[in-house]
């Protein structure tokens, strides 16, 4: 009795205790479900799901003639899921085949039975996602969706797609250091007006919800009108690409013909700064050149002769010369303290004013002037230097721009031999695009620009923000210093170092360089290279264009400024002046070459020679009113007499009319609609076949009976 009773106890305990156990995992259940459920809902879909930033499209880059230079095109990765509720075995079935086929068909990357394979394979591990393509273009996009199974759709036939943009340059290297890049993985540099002008091109980025599928893959989620994103503005530039490629071409020429190591060129408006070529060719191999750094902008070097125009103006500003001033330029040498200076040739002749000075670059001739006004107060030099802006940064929108160096009187480096060698262009550091801003503002009538890249920002097809040009000096120096200034670089190009660039359309002021730079930074262990360069503007007598060319380390014999720099120069100028309609007269403003007397006019109908001469407003005088066809007669009048020529009665009657002054054109018409041979001649032996002429001999005699057949020459004017 005992026995059972323990027995029945510990059954009763063991009951009550699994049933408690239930009300436990009930009772948790409930909570679960009811009183926690949002907390873990929220939780599981903080797992599975997650908002993904969806990157705007770039904006485009264009030219100032509105030509693309830089965009942002989408490529895609095309994939499937091939196990969505839709697609039963039998639809899966029914396409698989010619989905394979089409792939492999389109990218040629694998066979239709490897397609299909990898298909089948996914639907078999019950994979919600196969990549079946990347890289994939737009329009090849649009054809996929058109494939059997996936044209139904991202719900029925399980397909979808992620877009990413590729930033492509259509023009590709053209201006491409210019046109610069932007990582945004910071696994390179970013520079250019890519850089410059990120916070306009890179837009408002969207999001999209993704959810975490088998195999860790991110499935989107919602539509495309989720994402909630705004494209970037498109940034408008000053390049003009026409011209730069003329730049581009002309200076890798150069580059190639003289072996050099690199070379730059910019070429500026005048009077806005605007910059419409920019170029930047460093050698890679012995017949390679690439745009690897932006030396116009980012390399301050010592600039060589053309620094001279600044010490001369400085002089001439401070009242101490003017261009018939004289120096003993001795035979081309003088020493400064313990270094001597020596002139590139020998002169002529000793006895020479500024004018020939800068014409024939005269290193001693510039540096004894200097030193002779300014070796007991050179700071004085330094300072008028300074007033004109060239020891300050241009502080333009590309970034990356080297600061030029004038040494001060209180620099530690500055020594008795400083001053002279200063005036020619050695021991100051200064950048291309700081000499061509200097020299642009001289044909500016002494007002300097600051180099603008950019002009404007347009959003959706419409101009959003301007950039206006800004003035860095209003006046680097006097008027009448700038007068001076022009005359001794137009002194260049008509009889000095530049008389290659001396054109017959248009002139050019400018001033050539040869720098000698020292090779690893010591000209006793290395040797000297050179720095050939050219700077200058035109029309010299209307001022629209400035550009500097500059050369590095060119080989051979050929060093001077003048002789490799300055073709470049003249490739560039040719094409804007033959291209640029605002440097030409216009035609209209001219004076008409009949303004004084009547033009020559062939004959023709009266309709044809009335409408010719009313749209050219050329005053007129008809004879007969009634006549069909008529001729201009010759005069000394302003006023164009018209004869009839009633040369249809007269063939109607079968006799040969009077052709005289009738163009070539009509008199074949009229003759050979009668039946008659008709062979035309030249009265100019070169040109034996002129059908433009108009009639001045006929064989048959005006009168004359005629019937078909009948052969007649005509000679024309």
């Amino acid at each position: 009795m005992e026995l059972k009773k323990d027995i029945l106890w510990r059954v009763y305990l063991m009951y009550f205790c699994i049933c408690l156990f239930g009300v436990a995992i009930i009772y948790k259940i409930c909570a679960v479900q009811f009183s926690e459920g949002e907390m873990w809902r929220s939780k599981l879909s903080n797992f599975s799901t997650k908002v993904f930033d969806i990157e705007a499209v770039r904006g485009n880059i264009y030219d100032n003639n509105g030509i693309l230079l830089a965009t942002s095109l989408p490529y895609y990765e095309v994939g499937m899921d091939v196990n969505t509720d839709a697609i039963t075995d039998e639809i899966f079935n029914d396409n698989v085949d010619s989905l394979a086929y089409c792939f492999a068909k389109m990218f040629k990357d694998k066979s239709q039975k490897e397609y299909k394979k990898m298909l089948v394979k996914a639907r078999e591990k019950e994979d919600r996602w196969v990549t079946l393509q990347r890289g994939v273009s737009y329009s090849e996009l649009q054809q996929i969706k058109k494939f059997p199974l996936i044209r139904k759709g991202r719900n029925k036939g399980g397909f979808t797609y992620i877009q990413t943009n590729k930033r492509e340059r259509p023009f590709q290297n053209l201006a491409a250091r210019t046109i610069g890049k932007y990582n945004e993985a910071g696994t390179g540099k970013s520079y250019g007006l890519e850089f410059a002008y990120h916070s306009y091109l890179k837009g408002e980025s969207g999001q999209r919800m993704m959810q975490k599928i088998a195999g860790g893959v991110w499935k989107e989620i919602g539509d495309d009108d989720d994402l909630k994103l705004e494209d970037g503005a498109d940034v408008v530039s000053t390049i003009d690409i026409n011209i730069q490629d003329v730049a581009e071409s002309s200076l890798k020429n150069c580059l190639k013909k003289h072996g050099a190591a690199y070379g730059c060129l910019v070429l500026m408006e005048v009077k806005t700064g605007a910059v419409k070529a920019i170029a930047n060719l460093t050698r890679k191999d012995s017949s390679t050149y690439v745009e690897d750094l932006n030396y116009a902008v980012a390399y301050a070097t010592e600039p060589g002769s053309t620094f001279k125009l600044a010490s001369l103006i400085a002089a001439m500003e401070d009242g101490y010369i003017d261009l018939n001033h004289k120096v003993d330029i001795e035979d081309g040498t003088h020493k400064f303290y313990s270094s001597v200076m020596k002139d590139s040739h020998r002169p002529e002749k000793s006895d020479v004013t500024t004018q020939e000075i800068f014409e024939q670059s005269s290193n001693v001739g510039v540096s004894k002037i200097i030193t002779h006004y300014y070796a007991k107060d050179p700071q004085k030099f330094v300072d008028r230097l300074c007033q004109m802006n060239l020891n300050t940064p241009l502080k333009i929108s590309l970034p990356g721009e080297a600061k030029p160096r004038i040494k001060n009187t209180k620099d530690k480096d500055w020594s008795g031999t400083t001053l002279p060698w200063m005036s020619i262009g050695y021991e100051t550091m200064i950048t291309p695009l700081q000499t061509l801003t200097f020299y642009s503002a001289i044909a500016n009538n002494g007002k300097m620009m600051r180099p603008m890249f950019v002009k404007e920002v347009r959003k959706h097809g419409k101009t959003v923000k301007t950039f206006e040009p800004e003035i860095i000096n209003a006046s680097v120096c006097s008027q009448s210093t700038i007068d001076k200034a022009k005359k001794m670089m137009e002194g260049v190009v008509e009889n000095g170092t530049a008389k290659s660039l001396k054109r017959a359309d248009y002139k050019v002021a400018g001033k050539t360089g040869t720098a000698q730079i020292a090779k690893g930074g010591n000209y006793k262990k290395g040797g000297v290279s050179y720095l050939a360069s050219f700077v200058g503007y035109f029309p010299a007598d209307n001022p629209k264009y400035s550009c500097i060319v500059v050369v590095s380390a060119p080989t051979g014999d050929a060093y001077y400024g003048g002789a490799v720099a300055g073709p470049v120069f003249k490739d560039v100028a040719d094409k804007v002046y033959s291209t640029s309609l605002e440097i030409h007269k216009e035609i209209n403003a001219t004076q008409p070459r009949f303004a004084k007397r009547a033009p020559v006019v062939k004959g023709g109908t009266k309709e044809d020679v009335e409408l010719v001469l009313k749209t050219l407003k050329v005053p007129m005088k008809l004879k007969n009113a009634n006549a069909d066809w008529v001729a201009g007669s010759a005069n000394d009048s302003i006023l164009v007499h018209l004869d009839a020529k009633n040369v249809e009665k007269v063939l109607e009657r079968g006799l040969v009319p009077d052709l005289t002054g009738i163009s070539a054109q009509d008199a074949l018409y009229l003759l050979e609609n009668k039946g008659m041979r008709v062979k035309i001649i030249g009265s100019n032996k070169d040109k034996p076949y002129d059908w433009k002429g108009a009639v001045v001999k006929q064989s048959i005699e005006a009168g004359t009976a005629y019937t078909k057949g009948t052969q007649i020459i005509l000679e024309l004017i």
